[in-house]
């Protein structure tokens, strides 16, 4: 067959090439009037000078904005810049930025980027990132009802708000967290554990079932609680003591039976490490927070080799949430269902076809990229 020159000159030409960055803009949306700042998604979009657009999300800490500001800070950086390099523009501004921390507003900065630079290499391959990351094991995730707000309801509130997530979600496990003031060590040992009893005649022995302290603990309070939790047959123990006393918490977690799990306060692979070190067998990183799905990814390589289980952390309900299910599919080893939390639909109106559970489940857009065709429209209105 004749060598054809233009045809050896295109094949020659990396796709990519024809996909450079444009743009990007980083920038905070209201989804109701007079919303509060942790109620508002921080969302980081790039165009490309084809047309693609790839949508991303950092940590909803306060809004996300310190991390839009360092979003803002690289946007110029970026253009002309091949977004399926995506691993090397990760590590490059990590270490542009390193001495703002680096945890927290830098990684969530670079999380939101690499997940839409993620979505635009899908949408340029036309293919969803399950496929790209190495393929689904399974592409239909059961879900856990993760239910906020406990430290300040009575035990029968927390049994009434319980039942009703349960009834109505079916999901595969529950988890009640406290979301109390972590000023406040060991502030009423006697009411959480009679919360922990409650729900557990609620659901009946076998249902599982996980307890979120939120850091709430000393090491002698989180030790007696998980006592309890252990002899109520609970599967996990989340963040019983301060995420940033690591060997306090390797501590409680040697000293249980209970799997003591932490990280969704971990930014870097080398936090991750050291928890895991200290004595942490199941670490939950949240995709949003620490280097989106490339960060994800190497926790998942990390987790696999220690042996440990890895279940992410992750309470947004949009496009954090569908990345977060691209990577779950991709693993092999998952053991506990995805995190479903709070349910909220004020993302729902950016979304032609928004992640909605459905008999305890969600299935995975295979469209490509994350999957969700976006309403620009929708999301610019928002803008503040």
């Amino acid at each position: 067959m004749p060598n054809d020159g233009a045809g050896a000159a295109a094949h020659a030409r990396p796709l990519s090439a024809d996909h450079r960055i444009a743009s990007l803009e980083a920038f905070q949306v209201s989804w109701r009037p007079n919303d509060p700042p942790g109620r508002r998604t921080a969302i980081v979009r790039v165009r490309t000078e084809s047309g693609l657009t790839g949508y991303g999300e950092a940590s909803p800490m306060m809004g996300g904005e310190h991390s839009l500001l360092v979003a803002r800070d690289f946007a110029d950086s970026l253009v002309g810049a091949d977004p399926f390099d995506q691993a090397v523009i990760h590590d490059k501004l990590l270490h542009r930025y390193i001495k703002l921390g680096p945890e927290g507003s830098v990684t969530g900065a670079l999380a939101a980027l690499d997940i839409a630079l993620w979505d635009i290499k899908g949408k340029a391959l036309g293919l969803p990132i399950y496929k790209l990351l190495g393929g689904a094991w399974r592409t239909k995730l059961p879900f856990y009802a993760s239910i906020g707000g406990n430290a300040n309801r009575s035990v029968d509130e927390v049994v009434r708000v319980v039942e009703q997530r349960w009834k109505a979600e079916n999901p595969a496990a529950i988890k009640i967290r406290w979301d109390g003031d972590r000023t406040r060590q060991d502030h009423d040992i006697p009411g959480d554990i009679a919360k922990a009893r409650a729900v557990r005649a609620l659901v009946g022995d076998d249902f599982p079932l996980a307890f979120d302290a939120n850091n709430q603990y000393s090491v002698g309070g989180a030790i007696r609680v998980g006592r309890v939790l252990e002899e109520l047959g609970y599967i996990w123990f989340e963040e019983p003591v301060q995420h940033y006393d690591v060997r306090a918490m390797g501590e409680v977690a040697q000293r249980l039976d209970i799997t003591v799990s932490a990280s969704e306060q971990t930014y870097t692979t080398q936090a991750l490490v050291d928890m895991i070190e200290a004595g942490v067998r199941m670490v939950q990183p949240d995709i949003v927070k620490m280097g989106g799905i490339t960060g994800l990814m190497q926790c998942a390589a990390i987790c696999f080799a220690h042996g440990v289980e890895l279940v992410p952390h992750q309470t947004q309900p949009g496009l954090g949430h569908v990345a977060n299910l691209h990577v779950l599919a991709t693993l092999m080893h998952n053991t506990k269902p995805a995190e479903f939390a709070d349910p909220d639909d004020r993302m729902h109106v950016a979304f032609e076809n928004p992640p909605v559970p459905r008999d305890g489940s969600f299935e995975i857009p295979d469209g490509p990229g994350l999957g969700l065709r976006v309403r620009d429209g929708e999301i610019d209105r928002r803008r503040s």
